[in-house]
């Protein structure tokens, strides 16, 4: 398809490519990984996160910051017997964020699997 094939297709779709629904904030890798374990339970330690998802502590503790930050998770620090412990628990915005998000990869990819 040429680039002109492309635009008059455009032109015929009226809705926004798929990828326009992306969100940056989510769709960083750490920061999906950070939403979609803390889905998978009431809440999550940091230990738990950084071995998942292989990063460093202070990689994790500033993706973790712009998740709070956003609204999209809460953080919460505290003991766990005498050890310090920060767990991290997704907000109702930061579930619909994450739904959000997966629609829109799912768009996507039904939009490259769809024959033309």
């Amino acid at each position: 398809m040429s680039v002109e094939d492309s635009t008059a297709a455009q032109d015929d779709h009226e809705e926004p490519h798929p990828t326009q629904a992306l969100d940056d904030t989510v769709h960083q890798r750490v920061r999906l990984g950070v939403l979609t374990v803390a889905r998978e339970a009431d809440r999550v330690e940091f230990g738990f996160l950084k071995k998942q998802l292989a990063v460093t502590d202070g990689n994790l503790s500033r993706h973790l910051k712009v998740l709070e930050e956003s609204g999209l998770i809460t953080v919460e620090k505290g003991y766990a017997g005498r050890r310090p412990r920060t767990w991290v628990t997704l907000t109702r915005e930061g579930a619909q964020a994450l739904d959000a998000e997966l629609r829109a990869l799912r768009a996507l990819v039904l939009r490259l699997e769809t024959p033309r």
